[in-house]
């Protein structure tokens, strides 16, 4: 997931770059959401790693 948000992020500044700012915010969004979602499933896993997956 964070691989596609890098990718995404590449092509958001490659775009600006070249003048295409529709998609350039659209990359940039998508590269922002993918982001965040990867640090939400990273802290919860992170969280879970300490307690749940320990005891066991």
């Amino acid at each position: 997931m964070l691989r596609w948000a890098i990718i995404f992020a590449i092509i958001a500044v490659i775009a600006g770059a070249l003048g295409f700012t529709g998609v350039a915010g659209a990359s940039a969004a998508i590269a922002k959401i993918l982001f965040f979602v990867f640090v939400a499933v990273f802290v919860l896993l992170l969280i879970l790693g300490f307690t749940i997956f320990k005891k066991a």
